[in-house]
């Protein structure tokens, strides 16, 4: 049985206090049929009833999270039952920080769901150990760390969705630095401070990637020509399969100690190289920000 590609199916699952609310509310503006706190029991019914002929439900974003009561218990199971059914979808799973939702919460004034009293931290603790295994399910996951609410709507639109409609993957190359966290949500990390340091050549020291100079300087080095051989062909023989297992979305992150010099340098290289082989691509430059 071929998979139908007529229903575009996600679950929006994640962390209490990620963002799961936000991305819900870009999926039902983008047309999706939207269902919040949906017990996962009933997931292959609802996709079942809107895949029957006349129906005219054709994007459906389903919201699962720990009030579900079966949650736990069943969505491995059921999760397991559409794959065996060969049904088409994506997992969206957003994450953050302990310290980023503990901020958050006491924003908002709220409790967290997994526990009656005010220990929000331990809650946050509890789920996430709960919900390992979603994590390293997803087709996609999202870090909401370091990101303000329109940022996630804007990465939303115009990477998860977008991708969704045009049924191409899109890929997103995005340097940072180690010393202000790896981007969790990636799906390739590569680590280039093994490059030559421009921050240690005072006249590159306050200039970025973005500057001549400091390009010049990173692409002079010979071990920056023999790293871009590699990596390109590693990446040249990655992405088609990729696509070929029907993921439609790709995080590369370029990570140097500070994110100003060799990471931004060596990710404008990569976005360059996938551009000019046609891939749907964007570029971020994390902490020049």
């Amino acid at each position: 049985m071929e998979k139908s590609e007529a229903l575009k199916t996600i679950i929006i699952t994640g962390l209490s206090g990620a963002g799961r609310t936000l991305a819900m509310r870009c999926f039902e503006d983008a047309g999706y049929f939207c269902i919040d706190n949906l017990p996962s029991s009933l997931i292959l019914d609802l996709i079942n009833i809107c895949s029957l002929p006349g129906s005219k439900i054709d994007k459906l974003a389903l919201v699962i999270d720990v009030r579900s009561r079966d949650f736990f218990d069943q969505l491995p199971n059921v999760l397991k039952d559409l794959n065996k059914k060969n049904i088409d979808y994506q997992i969206l799973f957003l994450w953050a920080g302990d310290e980023t939702l503990v901020k958050r919460f006491k924003e908002t004034r709220r409790t967290h769901p997994l526990v009656k009293n005010a220990n929000v931290l331990k809650g946050i603790r509890i789920e996430k150990e709960r919900m390992k295994f979603l994590r390293e399910t997803a087709n996609i996951v999202i870090d909401t760390s370091h990101l303000t609410p329109m940022e996630l709507k804007n990465r939303i639109n115009n990477t998860i969705i977008s991708g969704l409609e045009r049924e191409r993957m899109q890929i997103q190359v995005v340097s940072f630095g180690y010393s202000l966290g790896i981007p969790w949500d990636a799906d390739l990390v590569m680590d280039v401070r093994f490059l030559p340091n421009p921050n240690y050549v005072e006249s590159l020291k306050l200039k970025s990637g973005l500057d001549k100079e400091v390009y010049d300087f990173v692409m002079s080095k010979k071990e920056t020509e023999k790293f871009l051989k590699i990596f390109s062909k590693l990446l040249s023989y990655t992405i088609p399969n990729y696509i070929l297992e029907g993921k439609n979305y790709l995080k590369i992150a370029i990570g140097c100690t500070g994110g100003r010099h060799r990471s931004v340098v060596i990710a404008k290289e990569i976005f360059n190289f996938l551009k000019e082989r046609g891939y749907e691509i964007i570029i971020d430059h994390r902490d020049l920000k």
